[in-house]
């Protein structure tokens, strides 16, 4: 017998969509309804990751915008490095 499962328990199933729906912003904000479909649930993680994304590549765009206009010898400048670094 094999010491892998290929399947999980429904009450396993019921816990990993709780731990799910409690780190989603929109559904912690919904804690008085009834818990969503797992369907709709998925659905909410993935325009939530899709957000992420599109706020990483903002944030990266204007990071990049900030360096090509800073001097590279300011104080200001080293601090951006060593956040980068670290």
């Amino acid at each position: 017998m094999s010491g892998t499962r290929s399947r999980i328990s429904e009450e396993e199933l019921k816990e990993l969509m709780s731990k799910l729906q409690s780190l989603l912003p929109e559904t912690r904000r919904r804690r008085s309804e009834r818990r969503a479909s797992a369907a709709k649930l998925l659905k909410e993680t993935c325009n939530y990751i899709k957000s992420l994304h599109r706020e990483i590549d903002d944030l990266s765009g204007r990071l990049s915008e900030l360096i090509a206009t800073m001097d590279m010898n300011s104080a200001e400048a080293e601090i951006v490095r060593s956040l980068l670094h670290s």
